[in-house]
């Protein structure tokens, strides 16, 4: 089978780590691959080095030519941008092109990209809080929930123990995300201050960049139980030090990296939100709480901090829901999909 994947965002995230997740399992089931990236981001690089034919191209009016998907069975859209890469393309060759949205805001009312949906094969979202997005902008439509796929991340025995010597004898909770506003890391910050003084040994780790992590450094500057380390490339070895994971977001179309913690075997709290409750099943798995409530948040980490067995529990059932996300299933679906063009 051969399908062309379009992904034109010019950095490189948890949408540009999923569409590289699922190129390399299409490869390694022997797919043909052609791919069409923005020369800016790391992916461009990455599909390269797998042996992929790729076009890099910065605008979705560019790089368009017959010869790209005359053999292709569908184009895959995975980023916003790209759909109409893909309408075009479409345009020139008849070939189908289906669309993989990631994120959990209403579609906007603009014609052409409604228009763009209603051309597509087949939509998908990676969570029913998406899937339901679409339908409230196309009612007559039927999309597939198709979920996002965890990563798994090297480890490095000596820099885990950097980490550990670090923050000696803490409790790490990580918070990995870029640093914006809807990612609530004020939320979280308000948390901490309510457990500095009884909880010194709690040691709040935000791993991440973004245009707000200036300003929240500074209002941070008198709480010794925070520290910001900027974005990390070696997020196993992170994964491996934590003891827990939190994410306050105010929304989210899935959260990778929840999946990613998850997996790796961290407890998590999140907030009640967009996809992730499609991951974390309350009181079972993980915690959930709602929107910007940093009482809600503190409680819940008091109570698995205090209670190891707890944290066990849901590492444990964390890991058994895991297996509803693999790779290799969610590559089946997709493969039906294409199948049915």
């Amino acid at each position: 089978m051969h399908i062309c994947h379009v992904n034109l965002a010019s950095g490189f995230s948890g949408g540009e780590q999923q569409t590289l997740q699922l190129i390399k399992q299409q490869l390694a089931m022997g797919y043909t691959l052609t791919v069409i990236t923005n020369p800016k981001s790391a992916l461009t690089e990455k599909v390269s080095s797998l042996g992929c034919k790729v076009y890099p191209t910065s605008h979705f009016l560019f790089s368009h030519n017959r010869e790209i998907t005359q053999d292709c069975q569908a184009i895959h859209v995975h980023e916003g941008r790209s759909l109409y890469w893909a309408m075009i393309q479409s345009l020139l060759t008849k070939c189908p092109y289906i669309v993989t949205r990631r994120i959990d805001n209403p579609l906007r009312n603009r014609w052409l990209l409604k228009k763009g949906y209603e051309k597509a094969g087949a939509t998908i979202g990676l969570s029913q809080s998406i899937v339901n997005r679409i339908k409230d902008k196309l009612p007559a439509s039927t999309p597939y929930r198709i979920p996002s796929s965890p990563v798994t991340y090297p480890v490095n025995k000596s820099q885990v123990e950097e980490i550990k010597a670090q923050y000696q004898d803490k409790f790490v909770i990580i918070q990995a995300a870029n640093i914006v506003a809807y990612k609530g890391f004020e939320v979280t910050i308000e948390a901490a201050k309510c457990l500095q003084k009884q909880y010194p040994n709690i040691q709040f780790v935000f791993l991440g960049d973004g245009n707000l992590r200036e300003e929240l450094e500074n209002k941070t500057k008198h709480l010794s139980n925070v520290h910001f380390v900027g974005k990390q490339r070696n997020m196993g070895d992170w994964f491996t030090v934590a003891d827990m994971q939190v994410h306050t977001s105010y929304s989210e179309g899935l959260g990778s990296v929840i999946l990613e913690g998850m997996n790796a075997g961290l407890p998590v709290i999140a907030t009640k939100t967009g996809g992730i409750p499609d991951i974390i099943d309350d009181k079972k798995n993980g915690e959930l709480i709602e929107v910007g409530n940093h009482q809600q948040l503190s409680n819940a980490i008091i109570k698995l901090y205090e209670s190891p067995e707890l944290r066990k529990q849901y590492i444990t059932a964390g890991k058994e829901k895991m297996a509803n996300f693999a790779i290799s299933n969610t590559a089946q679906q997709y493969e039906e999909i294409y199948r049915s063009l």
